[in-house]
């Protein structure tokens, strides 16, 4: 079983940003496409970002295009999420995961966006 640790998350203002960091204990990170999910309140959970295993390739929820920035690092075994021009509607608990080798959710970080 794999550990996922998500961190970075908090309290921004409409138009703030914020990096949220998962570490993991996957030992064959480097293979592997990594992806963030979220889920907020009443909502059902849905991918917001994914990443190629080299980097080389990503992908974004619509509603983030232009504004978020998912990167890894194969060597700390980390990927990241920058979070630009944060909007109410991002509230939500973010969760990483491992798209074609899903693992048990972590426990998430919390981001809210409000004024």
């Amino acid at each position: 079983q794999v550990q996922l640790v998500e961190s970075g998350g908090g309290l921004v203002q409409p138009g703030g940003s914020l990096r949220l960091s998962c570490a993991t204990s996957f030992s064959v990170f480097s293979s592997y496409t990594m992806a963030w999910y979220r889920q907020a309140p009443g909502k059902q959970r849905e991918l917001v970002a994914d990443i190629s295993s080299s980097g080389g390739r990503s992908y974004y929820a619509e509603s983030v295009k232009g504004r978020f920035t998912i990167s890894r690092d194969n060597v700390k075994k980390t990927v990241y999420l920058q979070m630009n021009d944060l909007k109410v509607e991002d509230t939500a608990v973010y969760y990483c995961n491992i798209p074609n080798f899903s693992q048990p959710w972590g426990q998430g970080t919390q981001v809210i966006v409000s004024s």
